[in-house]
This record gives C-alpha cells, sequence and structure tokens, in this order.
C-alpha cells in the first residue's frame, strides 16, 4: 500500500512539471527559437532576492532536466536551509535555450514552495518549546498538492491527509447527514474493517457534548473546530483524563497571532489554511551568462 502510495504521489509530481513546461512552451518558445544561436552555450544562476527558507531545489533540477537531460546542476543550497538576500541557490551549465525554456516553470515552483516552506518555519519557530506539530490543509491549488505539502514538510510541518483517499474525516456534513457524531464514527469503523484499510479516523467536533459522545467511540483524532482558547484547554484536561490515546487537533480561525496560545492548550496538532491557500512567494531571480 505505502509504495502505491508513493508511486501516486511521484507521478502526481512528474506530471505536474510536464503540464507545466507544456503549458508555458505549447509549440515551442519562439522569441529563444528567433534570438539564440541552437548550440550556444553558457550557464544561469539562481539566487534569493530576500531572506527566507528555500525550496523546490529538487522540483526545479527536475524541470531543468527535463528541458534536455544534459545540462549540469551544480547545488549551493538544499531544500529547508535558511538562505539570504543575494545567496547562490544552485548554477546550472549547458545550452542556453533549455535554460531558456525553464527558467519561469522552475522559478514559479521555487518561488512558490519557498514561500510555503517559510511561512511554515515562522510557524513551526513560534511553538517549538511545545510539544504540538504544525499541519496543513487540502487548501491547495488544484493539481499543484504534491508541491504545496512538500513545501510544507521543507519548512518543518507535517502533512494532513493528501486526499480524501488516505484518511477518514468525518466533519459537519457527514455527522448532520449521519444522524449525529456517533453514528458517523461506529459507520466509518465498520468501514474501515470491513476494507481492511490501514487508515486512521478523525472526527470534527463542534462543541464539548459532540466531543464527549465522539470520545466514547474512540476515533484516532479528534479536531476541536472554532474552539476558544478557554474551551480548547478544558477539552484537552477532559480527554487526557479520559484517555491517553486519542490525539487532539485544533482548527478554525487560527494565525500566527494567537497559534502559540493554542499550542499551550496542549493539543497535539494544530492546523493551518493560510500555509497553502494565501502564499506569499519568495524573490528568487535566475541570470543567464552565455560561455
Amino acid at each position: 500500500m505505502m509504495k502505491a502510495r508513493n508511486d501516486f504521489y511521484e507521478g502526481c509530481r512528474s506530471r505536474a512539471i510536464m503540464l507545466a513546461l507544456e503549458e508555458d512552451r505549447y509549440t515551442g518558445d519562439i522569441t529563444t527559437l528567433a534570438t539564440i544561436e541552437p548550440g550556444q552555450e553558457g550557464s544561469a544562476q539562481i539566487k534569493a532576492k530576500e531572506d527566507g527558507i528555500i525550496g523546490g531545489v529538487d522540483v526545479a533540477r527536475q524541470v531543468f532536466n527535463a528541458c534536455d537531460p544534459e545540462l549540469s546542476v551544480v547545488l549551493h543550497r538544499n531544500d529547508g536551509e535558511e538562505v539570504h538576500r543575494g545567496d547562490l541557490i544552485f548554477e546550472i551549465n549547458g545550452k542556453v535555450a533549455p535554460l531558456m525554456v525553464g527558467e519561469r516553470t522552475a522559478l514559479n515552483f521555487m518561488q512558490r514552495m519557498s514561500g510555503i516552506a517559510t511561512r511554515t518555519r515562522a510557524y513551526v519557530d513560534r511553538i517549538s518549546h511545545t510539544a504540538a506539530r504544525i499541519l496543513d490543509t487540502r487548501k491547495t491549488v488544484p493539481g499543484l498538492r504534491y508541491f504545496d505539502k512538500e513545501a510544507v514538510r521543507i519548512g518543518g510541518g507535517v502533512n494532513h491527509r493528501f486526499g480524501l483517499f488516505d484518511m477518514i474525516l468525518i466533519k459537519d456534513n457527514h455527522i448532520d447527514a449521519s444522524g449525529g457524531i456517533a453514528q458517523a464514527i461506529r459507520r466509518a469503523q465498520k468501514y474501515r474493517e470491513k476494507q481492511n484499510l490501514e487508515v486512521k479516523i478523525e472526527t470534527e467536533v463542534r462543541s464539548m457534548d459532540e466531543l464527549s459522545r465522539a470520545l466514547v467511540c474512540m476515533p484516532d483524532i479528534i479536531l476541536l473546530d472554532n474552539f476558544t482558547a478557554d474551551l480548547m484547554k478544558e477539552a484537552v484536561d477532559y480527554v487526557r483524563s479520559a484517555c491517553s490515546t486519542v490525539q487532539l487537533e485544533a482548527s478554525g480561525n487560527i494565525g500566527m497571532l494567537n497559534v502559540l496560545e493554542v499550542a499551550e492548550t496542549g493539543v497535539d496538532y494544530i492546523s493551518i489554511g493560510e500555509l497553502t491557500h494565501s502564499v506569499r512567494a519568495l524573490d528568487l531571480s535566475m541570470t543567464i551568462n552565455l560561455a
């Protein structure tokens, strides 16, 4: 099962890179074809124009290799490393034409991923003295989820479910449509057993009453949705006194201003939608020099 998932994820990555290149060049880079001699050799340097956490280095390398397998890439920074304005991230040597073709696609991936990694690291550092972990969500750009979630990992965060297939996550609409939270959890547990699925079951709760009814059914994770910090602390104390195995996730209206307060309630995870749905790209640039 794990190998199949990894193959699926790698397929998503490769297809997305090829699609990004295809949508850019379509029938060809006519500007490069018109101005650059086919055999012209040169080199390119990608540098940081501001401070941050670099992400997407390996993705960019794959972009350039897809443009020309004979391009030579020399890394100066790896994914997850801190960079400062002016730092050289990597160099590419070879024919100039494929460098031109891959430039914007490589930078688009790197700038977005670096922005996500930088923001994630800021959250991780903010709560580093607690046991809580920062989670991402499925609020990603369609078709780019693999890269968004990889960037969260690069920044020190933890990936929540990749899609609808790798966790049973019972939300408010599932609860209401099932006739209640206990019914929803028990149906999920029966389905998991019948299908022999190796996945966790998580349920959202909207009140202390739903929390108490959910805890009786023993899901793997309980998501405290839009709880105040005081109510969250009460929920943590209640669950910890009753059960040592059920984990707790906080979600809803959590940002940099209140994430520390949330982490200090004792929850295990904090999911942050803005990591991927409100990305500020890290400024990078690429300069090409002729041989």
